[in-house]
């Protein structure tokens, strides 16, 4: 069968992939968004089959996450060859409604956070899983955090780039809850007298508190952004 890949396709996407930094962030979020649907199908079905109330409330929140990731990257996808200025509207309307599933998303936490800190959430892993999931999630957060700083001192930034950017940092964060959840009931696992309530109850409610001020953050500044004025004054 002829190989339809041309090494001139490759080339291409790899230079975009340098040196177009939007390009870059909607192809991490293209992948990004595979992953969420992947895990919000799996939690939902462990959900359904064992009727665990861990599983569907995580089903929930990565479902919102999977929807604002969609409606973001279907913006884009649909103001390829549009004018800037209808371009501009697109983006508008795109970034008030994931706003209103960004405060959604915020709420759907709540819930499983209780479960975490009264550690009734089910873990089926070992200490060396732990540790791989560990690095990973460590990985996540320091890249997340890198651009998420790029994009707070870019105020003139793609609207909905710039979003997606605070999302991965919150979608970040939010893995270093479930490590931490993990990491706690895999130790319990060893030690049957460990009582880590107090230490998990505080690091997740800074944790959570961190996702809601980055949040509330992005609806202002986001807002800002799409005030004209102030934007060309900026800009």
């Amino acid at each position: 069968m002829e190989n339809n890949i041309r090494p001139g396709d490759i080339r291409t996407f790899l230079k975009a992939w340098r040196e177009d930094y939007v390009y870059k962030t909607l192809v991490s979020a293209g992948a990004s968004f595979a992953c969420t649907a992947l895990f919000a199908l799996y939690h939902g079905y462990l959900g359904l089959r064992y009727s665990s109330v861990w599983h569907s409330s995580i089903c929930v929140f990565y479902f919102l996450l999977m929807l604002i990731r969609g409606s973001i990257l279907l913006t884009e996808k649909k103001n390829q060859g549009l004018p800037e200025t209808e371009k501009e509207l697109s983006r508008h309307r795109t970034f008030l409604l994931s706003s209103a599933m960004m405060v959604a998303l915020d709420l759907s936490l709540m819930l499983p956070l209780a479960l975490m800190v009264t550690q009734a959430t089910p873990v089926s892993m070992g200490l060396v899983p732990a540790i791989a999931m560990a690095a990973h999630t460590t990985y996540k957060i320091i890249l997340a955090s890198i651009h998420f700083r790029r994009e707070k001192r870019n105020p003139c930034s793609n609207l909905l780039v710039w979003e997606l950017r605070m999302v991965h940092f919150i979608d970040a964060l939010v893995s270093l809850l479930t490590l931490q959840n993990t990491l706690i009931m895999v130790n319990r696992k060893h030690d049957a007298a460990n009582d880590m309530f107090y230490v998990s109850a505080i690091s997740s409610a800074v944790i959570y508190a961190v996702i809601v001020i980055v949040t509330v953050s992005m609806l202002l500044q986001g807002r800002r952004k799409m005030a004209p004025d102030t934007r060309s004054d900026r800009c």
